[in-house]
């Protein structure tokens, strides 16, 4: 099965059912597959093959969802990039993956794009603009209001297999290295129908969404709702949670993406008088939500399910905690996705038992194909499998397992802080500054030290809280070992986060 047959299995079956909402706009299914169709016979007429890749530098948008399919029958993988990205940033990417086309907007093209895509980017065969092409008669570009006026809207004739890209997802992380994660079609339709299995998504679902299809957490929501040919409500940010949440009750939404950072906004505002009631669960992934955020959102949302998840780009995601076990298991990361092995390992390469801490290492369907036009990183990542010719991914990520083989997330392991000798998780740490009252986001650092080798520097977003260094060193000496206390604490007003919403601690270093 390809990615692109989400979206035409549910034309088939629910032409008129409601498959996109942005802003006013509504689209069926029957018009979304339609104007898919039509960009990819354009795009195929531009000379875009089986292969190929089609960029997007859109913010969350209809164009952005359509140029996906339409990228895919055109048989090409689609590259979409952050609308925030800097034309610098778009120009590298393009050129890395030998970009053939790329899909933007106007107001791109007025910041001198334009001038500098047919010299700075010379693998690019066309551009499509969304909105109203400035020089319509550039052999470059390609009106996309033109083009849903004049294509005919049958799908190209490209047969595409499973084991071809389907898109590259660019991804910098925490770390600030930027890679493509290369992700083919059964990876993607893997993933994509797994979740939506473990959400129990339907036909009746309306799932609403802020999270930046550009990054692998966003575009699953799109993926994994299509895939039970639901409603996807696709919101550009949550910059403005009022207006957001007022769009959530007007169209019933049953479920609700979000990262820490949007919990802790949802978490001090008040909700009453806004009617919540169709929601039937909630997903926090991208970064753990700490132990105090998930107590006070259950009490938020005592109707709605829970669904705590961890993932990264190169699997989408790894495991998930059922609803039923977030009261009893707030801090786990819960058990494998059906179709996934997971274990722990040393430094040595054994395997570990519960109670010990390892790297987490992933095999599955969903295991992605590595990273683009870069063999010595994808080496490094994803190592050989049992089997001949099979990849498992080594996840950087620090995991304890229960007795019952619940995970349990430590730290990222470049981010595990070592002072006086011993090992400091970050998380753990932050989950205790948490408990303070007024607290609303915390991270912890290690500084160099010239005694501790590493001491711990807490940053702090308590807006009105009152809180001083002194009251927050002392509230962590009388909740933590000595070796895990703050050395330092500074007061913030937001923290450096990622697009997808995770924590820049290089940044704070």
């Amino acid at each position: 099965m390809l990615v692109q047959e989400f979206l035409r299995r549910s034309a088939a079956l629910r032409p008129q059912a409601t498959a996109l909402v942005c802003g006013e706009r509504r689209f069926t299914y029957e018009r979304l597959e339609a104007s898919a169709n039509r960009l990819a016979g354009a795009l195929a007429g531009k000379g875009v093959r089986r292969g190929d890749r089609v960029a997007l530098y859109l913010d969350n948008s209809p164009e952005c969802v359509i140029g996906i399919f339409a990228a895919l029958k055109a048989g090409a993988a689609f590259v979409a990039i952050s609308r925030g990205a800097k034309p610098d940033k778009l120009l590298a990417i393009l050129n890395d993956c030998s970009a053939s086309a790329v899909i933007l907007d106007v107001a791109a093209l007025g910041q001198g794009l334009l001038e500098r895509l047919p010299e700075e980017a010379p693998s690019l065969r066309t551009v499509v603009a969304c909105g109203g092409a400035p020089r319509p008669s550039d052999p470059l570009l390609l009106d996309f209001a033109a083009v849903q006026a004049s294509f005919p809207d049958q799908v190209p004739a490209v047969r595409a297999i499973d084991l071809d890209l389907a898109c590259l997802i660019y991804t910098s992380g925490t770390t600030g290295e930027s890679k493509g994660v290369m992700c083919d079609h059964g990876n993607m339709v893997f993933a994509a129908e797994t979740i939506a299995r473990y959400l129990k998504h339907s036909e009746r679902d309306v799932v609403l969404s802020v999270l930046p299809l550009a990054f692998s957490y966003g575009l699953y929501q799109l993926l994994a709702t299509f895939a039970a040919g639901g409603t996807l409500v696709l919101e550009e940010s949550f910059a403005f949670p009022e207006l957001v949440l007022e769009r959530m009750a007007r169209e019933g939404a049953t479920g609700f993406a979000a990262v820490p950072s949007i919990f802790a906004r949802l978490l001090s505002m008040d909700l009453n008088g806004v009617d919540l009631s169709a929601l039937r669960y909630l997903t926090n992934a991208a970064a753990g939500l700490p132990v105090e955020q998930v107590r006070s959102v259950r009490l938020l949302f005592p109707g709605a399910e829970l669904y705590l998840m961890h993932g990264l780009t190169e699997v989408a995601r790894t495991m998930y905690l059922p609803p039923d076990q977030v009261d009893a298991r707030p801090a786990s990361s819960g058990l494998p996705l059906d179709g996934t092995e997971l274990w722990l390992e040393d430094e040595e390469g054994r395997r570990l038992g519960p109670g010990e801490a390892g790297e987490l290492i992933v095999r599955g369907r969903h295991v992605m194909r590595g990273y683009w036009g870069a063999p010595e990183l994808s080496a490094r990542r994803f190592r050989p499998g049992a089997l001949p010719g099979e990849r498992v991914c080594c996840s950087g990520d620090l995991f304890y397992t229960d007795a019952q083989g619940y995970y349990y997330f430590v730290s990222r392991k470049d981010d595990m802080i070592k002072s006086r000798g011993r090992k400091v998780a970050p998380r753990e740490a932050e989950d205790i500054l948490y408990r303070i009252p007024g607290v609303l986001e915390a991270a912890v650092i290690g500084i160099p030290h010239p005694e501790l080798g590493q001491a711990v520097k807490a940053f702090i977003v308590a807006p009105g809280a009152g809180l001083i260094e002194a009251a927050v060193i002392a509230h962590c000496r009388k909740h933590m070992e000595e070796f895990m206390v703050p050395r330092a604490v500074e007061f913030v007003t937001e923290l450096p986060k990622t697009a997808s919403g995770k924590l820049r601690r290089m940044d704070l270093r």
